[in-house]
Parts: structure tokens; C-alpha cells; sequence
């Protein structure tokens, strides 16, 4: 079905959830990410990923939900922080809403980043616009979201980085490459970087 580039997210998630077991087993006993992402491409994939995370943790991902809290976060973050440590932020966050995207999850994340004092570049490493998976250097090996643009809230294609290996490298829009990473500390049993702790332990 990968192979043949089927979009099919149903039968994708049945068949996914079916398979389940077998995907624990190569992760527990460490297949290298490479190696995973040959053998179970879905896994990296937003439908396969989210199946994945749903029969590990008994949750669905809810994007209003969180769109809703982070709004809320926003609020408050505005209004502790001095304007000019965040001003470059809520720039980029004006400029996204103005052409139509979705501002409140990235722009939460990058504020709470600020709020913590850690290293937003640990999290967004950003690229050339044009430039693909094979071209990406010096990826951490905890999970991240290559940026490929000068803003992850302007940005019009994201990739995501496990292992510093490009897991997918064509998400279209911050929202999924943000679930996507973020799941992937859980299906992956990696443990949260302590440079990240505070942000990722917070989006939790």
C-alpha cells in the first residue's frame, strides 16, 4: 500500500491497530530507526502514527482541543513576558493568521520555549525552503521537526527527524509535524531531552 502510495486511512489504521503487536516487538528490541522506517513506513506516517498512539496510550489526539488550551496559554504568556523577548514570535504568529494557518499551536509552543528558557533550535531546525530529506545535516538525535523556511509558523513544509534520520519528509503543515514529533517520543520509548524537558513535559 506505501509502495503504491495508497491514502486509504481507514483500511491504513485497521490494518495498523492489527499489527500492532509486531510493531512493540521491533521497537522494544531496538530495530534501528532506518530499519522501522523500511519495515513499518505507515509508522511515520500522520494516519499510522496516531493509530499507533492511540492503542499504546488508550488516546486520541484532539487538534481543537489542544487549539483551544493553547489559545488560552497564548493569553497568559502575553501577558508575562516582556514584549520584546517575545515580539519576534507574535509577529510571525500575525503574519500566519493572516494567511489563514493555524497560529495557535506553534505559536504556543514556541512562546512556552521562551518561558522556559530552552533552545527553540533543539526543537525547529530550519532549512532552505527548497531543500530535501537527502540534503538535511546535523539532526539531533532526539526527535525534531526540520523547518524548511525561516519561521515554523510561516513555514509551508515541515519534515520530522528521529535518530537523525528523516522519518517523514512531506508534512504540510507545523500542526501534524508537531503531533507527529511529539508522538513519537511515546511510540519510540525515547525520553524527553532534558534541554526540551520543561516545553515538552508542559505539552503534555
Amino acid at each position: 500500500m506505501h509502495i503504491t502510495r495508497s491514502k486509504d486511512t481507514k483500511r491504513i489504521e485497521e490494518k495498523m491497530v492489527a499489527t500492532f503487536y509486531t510493531q512493540r516487538s521491533d521497537i522494544i528490541k531496538g530495530m534501528e530507526t532506518p530499519v522501522l522506517v523500511r519495515e513499518w513506513p505507515y509508522l511515520f506516517d500522520m494516519c499510522g502514527m496516531m493509530a499507533h498512539f492511540k492503542e499504546l496510550t488508550g488516546m486520541d489526539v484532539d487538534k481543537e482541543a489542544m487549539s483551544s488550551k493553547c489559545r488560552r496559554v497564548v493569553s497568559y504568556l502575553m501577558s508575562r513576558e516582556k514584549k520584546s523577548k517575545i515580539e519576534d514570535i507574535l509577529a510571525d504568529m500575525e503574519i500566519a493568521k493572516a494567511r489563514h494557518l493555524d497560529a495557535d499551536l506553534p505559536g504556543c509552543l514556541m512562546l512556552l520555549l521562551k518561558h522556559f528558557n530552552e533552545d527553540q533550535a533543539k526543537m525547529f531546525l530550519k532549512v532552505d525552503e527548497t531543500c530535501l530529506p537527502s540534503e538535511v545535516d546535523d539532526l539531533p538525535s532526539a526527535p525534531c521537526i526540520v523547518v524548511c523556511g525561516s519561521s515554523p509558523l510561516t513555514a509551508g513544509h515541515f519534515m520530522v527527524a528521529v535518530d537523525q534520520t528523516i522519518v517523514n519528509g512531506s508534512i504540510p503543515n507545523v500542526v501534524d509535524a508537531l503531533m507527529l514529533m511529539f508522538a513519537a517520543y511515546y511510540c519510540l520509548n525515547i525520553s524527553y531531552p532534558t534541554e526540551l524537558g520543561g516545553t515538552l513535559e508542559f505539552l503534555q
